[in-house]
């Protein structure tokens, strides 16, 4: 391996590290998606329609992402009071203790988990507005790479081969794999989140469940993170449907079930053998990617593992070294 190959790998590992230490992981995971975009709507050699067209999805994006939020906001309480007294009451009769006993303590014991992040709303807004820009300087990058993804401002490469050429040629290919690698495992992702959000929202339709938008929204968005997100979205589902009645709660359990069943089958006829990760693996790299860079952390986990795979694939083995002969 070449000192620029060496380099390369130290950078890009550099690249994650300071991401995570100053909290930068938002503005990584934009350029990426955002980037994402640009080359599916890329067609006819038109850049400047590809642009147009995803500026034109991203406010729709933005309005539905914020219209979401707002009926979650709405909706949450209303299915906290309704669903947690049947909770708790099941709980009892069967003799299960739950960390609250009432809505009361649910909210004390919420708070509790959430004081360390927020203290005020403040600092929610604030924290809020800082992740916006970091957004959009995030989109500045992914445009300016789709427009001009060289490192240098040269028409072309020098003729006489030097350090830094050598250098900055490696970085691309480390980005470019890295990128690959989230192209494959999100493009998947994604194809996934929408079959199964659409099913969803076909069985929400079929047995009329309340806040039909907000569910289905969730779902869609909860799909982007590997198994913890079903999870997410299903305790939602399951939390609504409680409210109506048992029957129906019964029934969304079964069908939840029955399409995890489907989504593994998905997953092996998508993703293949391109991503064939073990469970214990991936949630292993979520973990870790939650514990150092938070919810983007968690959808950037399996692009990372992936990543690693890639180019541990594509290095020769070290060269073993035998028992010492004597002469």
């Amino acid at each position: 391996m070449t000192r620029a190959a060496r380099f390369s790998y130290l950078f890009i590992v550099a690249v994650l590290v300071v991401a995570s230490a100053t909290h930068l992981a938002t503005p990584l995971l934009t350029v990426l998606f955002s980037y994402f975009a640009l080359r599916k709507l890329y067609f006819r050699k038109r850049k400047w329609l590809s642009i147009i067209l995803f500026l034109v999805i991203l406010l729709g994006t933005l309005y539905g992402f914020g219209f979401l939020i707002r009926q979650a906001f709405i909706a949450f309480p209303k299915i906290a009071t309704e669903s947690i007294p049947p909770m708790i009451a099941y709980a009892q009769s069967h003799g299960i203790e739950l960390p609250f006993s009432d809505l009361e303590s649910l909210k004390a014991a919420t708070l509790d988990m959430i004081k360390d992040e927020f203290l005020f709303v403040g600092n929610f807004a604030r924290a809020a507005t800082r992740q916006f820009v970091f957004g959009l300087v995030g989109i500045v990058v992914a445009v300016s790479l789709f427009l001009n993804p060289r490192i240098q401002k040269l028409p072309s490469k020098p003729k006489d081969p030097n350090l830094f050429t050598a250098v900055t040629d490696e970085i691309k290919n480390r980005f470019r794999l890295f990128y690959e690698s989230f192209e494959t495992v999100m493009g998947a992702q994604l194809l996934i989140s929408g079959i199964n959000t659409l099913l969803t929202a076909i069985f929400v339709l079929a047995v009329s469940l309340k806040y039909r938008t907000l569910v289905v929204g969730l779902t869609f968005l909860c799909g982007l993170l590997p198994i913890v997100g079903n999870l997410i979205s299903n305790s939602v589902i399951v939390g609504i449907a409680i409210t109506i009645s048992p029957r129906i709660a019964i029934a969304s359990l079964i069908f939840l079930v029955v399409l995890h069943k489907l989504e593994y089958f998905l997953n092996s006829k998508i993703i293949g053998d391109r991503i064939k990760n073990p469970v214990w693996l991936t949630l292993l790299a979520l973990i870790i990617g939650e514990r150092f860079m938070g919810i983007p952390g968690m959808i950037l986990a399996p692009v990372v593992l992936h990543y690693i795979k890639v180019e541990a694939s594509r290095l020769q083995p070290p060269d073993e070294v035998g028992p010492n002969t004597q002469s």
